[in-house]
């Protein structure tokens, strides 16, 4: 059998021989498609595929129709929006996610912004710092948690929004549990975005959530760029001065947003919550453990598709 990986933005070296050693160790063969240029390289590529490792790479109807063999598709990190899950559905294919393995790298990222945006970008005017203050985190899932042991650290309060974990699971980890978004962005200074990019929460972040943050407040957004709703976010950074709105994920309007705003906004040039060597290796060597134990075995854990 053939575990293919295809990658625009490769992994580190040390990942791939990671990966080719847990394939290659199981029996199966290897087959890389690194800063492929064309889609056709791509269809050509899987045909012959029995499992596909990826990460920000596009997996659509036209992929799954090239891929007579395929049986299991890994992503590489945590969203998986880069994939059509019906249409994989569709064609008998299990798609699986890594979750859990780029957390560390994400929140230590969600730090690495905050602490720049409070020190005015670093421009050698006097900033504010984190002890004493309060942050909001949206979703507690895996990076949301590393977020907060990490405001622990700073001397942070820390409260959280999410339907889907308990209270005492919060609690337990010295996190106030929030129940409504709005108390969310009202209580706090800082809010750190965590979920993902479905239906319900494309463009569900704009100007009547973030105009209820308090003075000073600062909104940090490491998870997809679909969940704000940017003539929202431009509405309340022209009415808020004292805001500010810092990203990996560079949003569509930031030509026209970042000369009328200037400083009060930063995004990376690419998305990069991943991208460390250690959560490169982790989730590439994740995967590949994944494709073994599917293939082999019929392990599904993290399955995300129906």
């Amino acid at each position: 059998m053939k575990i293919l990986v295809a990658t625009e933005k490769p992994f580190a070296a040390v990942a791939v021989d990671g990966i080719r050693k847990v394939a290659e160790e199981a029996g199966y063969e290897l087959c890389l498609l690194e800063k492929y240029t064309d889609r056709q390289q791509l269809l050509d590529a899987v045909a012959d595929a029995d499992a596909l490792i990826v990460r920000s790479d596009i997996v659509d109807n036209d992929v799954f129709d090239a891929a007579k063999q395929l049986k299991v598709v890994v992503r590489a990190g945590a969203g998986y929006d880069n994939i059509d899950l019906a249409t994989a559905t569709a064609h008998g294919v299990v798609v699986e996610n890594t979750p859990g393995q780029n957390s560390n790298a994400v929140a230590e990222l969600v730090f690495g912004m905050t602490v720049m945006a409070i020190r005015n970008m670093y421009n050698g005017t006097s900033g504010t710092e984190l002890k004493g203050k309060r942050l909001g985190i949206q979703a507690f899932g895996q990076v949301g948690r590393n977020v907060a042991r990490i405001a622990k650290g700073f001397g942070m309060d820390v409260m959280a929004l999410d339907p889907y974990c308990p209270d005492e699971a919060m609690t337990e980890a010295g996190v106030t549990p929030v129940h409504s978004v709005e108390d969310l962005y009202k209580n706090n200074e800082f809010v750190s975005i965590h979920i993902p990019a479905t239906p319900e929460t494309k463009k569900s972040i704009g100007r009547d959530l973030i105009t209820l943050m308090p003075k000073g407040g600062v909104l940090i957004n490491t998870a997809r760029k679909e969940v704000i709703d940017e003539d929202g976010l431009m509405q309340a950074l022209a009415e808020r001065p004292d805001l500010k709105y810092v990203a990996d994920i560079k949003p569509d309007c930031a030509d026209e947003l970042k000369p009328k705003v200037g400083d009060r906004v930063f995004f990376t040039p690419k998305k990069m919550g991943a991208q460390t060597a250690e959560a490169n290796i982790n989730a590439g060597i994740a995967a590949a453990r994944q494709c073994v134990a599917y293939l082999r075995d019929g392990i599904d854990r993290f399955k995300v598709s129906k």
